[in-house]
């Protein structure tokens, strides 16, 4: 498809992240906790994504909705700042705009979500909109926050797989663990990109039986026909093709700040590889590995994520 006019259409979640970090577990009884920060910040897993791969260089617009307030404008000015084509994200007036609550410790992190606009996506936006920018890939993100796109997904993916674009997918999490509906939308898919715990529930969702084993459930889910990109943090990342493990490589050893968003950067740099054309599965999992290292440099999903040229500098 030479005549795209975007490299990359990004779809799904658009929101802020009100980041916490300091004595940030919540104690009732009407008790006061004084924090170290309090950060606004970019937020969504799509929104996320779309950042990383256009600091890397990638042409990339986002499909997404946010409310007609002053959090719909804070997004659409930091994914403007950022260099991603907003002209597919849709503005409600009836809805506000989603919101999540980052409590941060430097290990770990809990999320607390206003879905808001988030779920108001449709598959007839995005539609209009694949036509319109004829994107060479399409990622869909936080599939379980868009119920109503996920609905019609396959039929969706069908289409997009006729004009010649390929797919990727990152579910995040399921608020509700149900891990529902993967079974029609897998095969369909040329790369998944979950996590470990994701990995596992999702295998043990779509074959009915129980995965504790990482290795057994990436391959049971690559042997449906997609590449399995499994985001491993601090340790990297392991790929699975065709029921076997295709490739792995290491993350970097760096001081954290803040793990917002690290899956997300990871995700922008594996695609960014597979569309530069690296052909092998190693370098592009050490392309994903090391954007997502480099982004827990600093605070939210996309203060610290790696330009062209770190990445490069950082893979030698």
């Amino acid at each position: 498809m030479t005549d795209a006019a975007v490299d990359v259409l990004v779809v799904g979640d658009a929101n802020p992240d009100l980041l916490l970090t300091g004595d940030t577990v919540p104690r009732f009884g009407q008790a006061e906790q004084l924090l170290d920060s309090a950060e606004l910040l970019l937020g969504g897993s799509a929104a996320i994504v779309a950042c990383g791969l256009a600091r890397l260089g990638v042409r990339t617009a986002l499909a997404a909705v946010v409310g007609a307030d002053q959090f719909g404008s804070v997004v659409l000015d930091r994914l403007r700042d950022g260099g991603v084509d907003v002209s597919a994200v849709e503005i409600d007036a009836e809805r506000p705009t989603g919101l999540s609550v980052v409590l941060s410790e430097p290990g770990d992190r809990a999320i607390l979500t206003l879905p808001g606009t988030i779920p108001v996506l449709t598959a007839e936006a995005v539609r209009a909109t694949l036509a319109r920018l004829r994107p060479r890939h399409v990622h869909v993100a936080s599939y379980f926050l868009l119920p109503g796109l996920a609905a019609e997904l396959p039929a969706l993916l069908d289409e997009i797989s006729a004009t010649g674009a390929t797919i990727s997918l990152d579910t995040n999490w399921d608020p509700a663990e149900r891990w529902a509906g993967l079974h029609e939308v897998l095969p369909r898919v040329d790369v998944f990109l979950p996590n470990r715990e994701e990995a596992l529930a999702i295998a043990t969702a779509v074959d009915g039986r129980a995965h504790d084993d990482l290795d057994e459930a990436a391959a049971a889910l690559s042997a449906l026909g997609c590449r399995v990109v499994v985001k491993a943090g601090a340790d990297g990342g392991v790929a699975f093709e065709g029921g076997r493990r295709s490739g792995e490589a290491p993350g970097l050893v760096l001081d954290v700040v803040d793990t917002t968003g690290a899956g997300d950067s990871f995700d922008a740099g594996y695609l960014a590889a597979v569309l530069e054309g690296v052909e092998e599965e190693a370098d592009r999992l050490r392309w994903a590995a090391v954007a997502g290292s480099l982004s827990v440099r600093g605070t939210g999903g996309t203060g610290a994520q790696a330009t062209r040229d770190e990445l490069a500098e950082a893979r030698v």
